[in-house]
């Protein structure tokens, strides 16, 4: 490749001119620069605003075969905005109702209850809901199933005297006071946001040296793999760096006025290091595929795995024992745990420094492996 060079060292101004030729390639990608602009704003924005954490004016129908004062006071519990004033219907109706969507959850009440309450009795009523709301449908079940419960503790208190409980627990909501889910989400998003963006450009601005023809020009200079290669971790870590620094302080913290806990240096270091990792991973699907299509798909294959298992979506401990070892493999593992201990915990350099470690350690390896694919895919043209 090119004439040889008997320093054992890559030269850093050699790799600084093609990091500033991979800018400019990118500049002038315009839809690009439009993409990577919109994942770390709007998208953000969207995923945090978007996705519900409590009910919005749902539809709820009541079937009253009781007709008492209780039943009448389960019928007025439900109202706005939580749920749309609920419709008083038959029994025949309910399944019909349901059926074609027109209620979310409908409650039976059967006839006798109130007078089985106040025997002591333990009287059923059935709460048949929409479950193709899936969202929608575990949140209700859990909001519905606590209003009939005080509803009914409320009337029985009027009625004689209550017992009271022995235990009582009480509740200490630790890092996210207000159960607010829009802090969560868009922590997710943004981690999301950067592996996939790092993955994409690094392995793109191969692909578009080998369209344009560029990759036979980088032969016939002196130049080194590793050089190349370094110039595209740089120069694309750098874009998706930058991006993710705004998006923290200007959307996360300013737009959405989201709290950040902990440090935010302490973060972005973080960042650096994963981005040690993706963008080594995003040249070698450029090495393997041969064009935007192939790339697509390959990134399509493995970043799906990377962020529905790295315990973003859904706890490491709720996975079989095997795969969550398989996947400590994965920089977005110990991304998601180091950027959840930073934002959400304010956790310190002497907590996550183990994980700060295993992120520089894979992405070595990403490193020295890529490095190789890239050799042989820069000899063979």
């Amino acid at each position: 490749m090119g004439a040889l060079r008997t320093s054992p060292l890559p030269s850093w101004r050699a790799v600084a001119q093609l990091a500033l030729k991979e800018l400019r390639s990118l500049w002038r990608d315009r839809l690009l620069l439009v993409f990577v602009v919109w994942a770390f704003s709007g998208a953000v924005v969207v995923a945090a605003k978007v996705v519900p954490d409590r009910l919005v004016r749902v539809p709820i129908a009541v079937v009253d075969e009781d007709g008492t004062a209780l039943s009448q006071r389960l019928v007025g519990a439900f109202y706005p905005p939580d749920f749309l004033p609920p419709t008083l219907i038959s029994l025949a109706e309910m399944d019909a109702g349901l059926d074609t969507g027109r209620y979310s959850f409908v409650l039976d009440i059967p006839p006798g209850f109130q007078r089985d309450m106040l025997a002591g009795r333990r009287p059923a009523l059935q709460l048949n809901v929409d479950a193709t709301q899936m969202r929608q449908s575990f949140l209700g079940a859990g909001q519905v199933q606590a209003i009939l419960q005080q509803e009914v503790q409320e009337f029985l208190a009027r009625e004689r005297v209550p017992q009271r409980t022995l235990v009582e627990l009480a509740y200490r909501m630790r890092f996210n006071p207000s159960s607010d889910s829009a802090r969560f989400a868009a922590v997710m998003e943004l981690i999301n946001m950067v592996t996939m963006l790092s993955i994409i450009l690094a392995g793109a601005a191969l692909i578009r040296e080998r369209e344009q023809g560029t990759l036979e020009h980088l032969m016939t200079l002196p130049l080194r793999p590793v050089e190349v290669m370094l110039a595209k971790v740089l120069a694309m870590g750098a874009v998706v760096f930058v991006a993710c620094l705004l998006s923290l302080y200007l959307v996360v913290g300013g737009v959405l006025a989201l709290p950040i806990a902990g440090s935010g240096a302490l973060f972005m270091a973080g960042v650096a290091l994963h981005l040690f990792a993706t963008t080594s991973m995003g040249i070698y699907f450029g090495a393997v595929a041969r064009s935007m299509p192939q790339l697509a798909l390959l990134i399509i294959l493995v970043l799906l795995p990377l962020q529905m298992l790295s315990g973003g979506a859904t706890p490491r401990e709720s996975m079989p024992e095997l795969l969550r070892h398989v996947m400590l493999a994965a920089p977005t593992t110990h991304f998601v745990s180091l950027a959840q201990a930073i934002l959400y915990r304010g956790a310190g350099i002497e907590m996550v420094w183990p994980t700060l470690l295993a992120l520089l350690a894979i992405g070595a390896a990403f490193f020295a492996g890529t490095l190789r694919r890239v050799r042989s895919a820069l000899a063979a043209g």
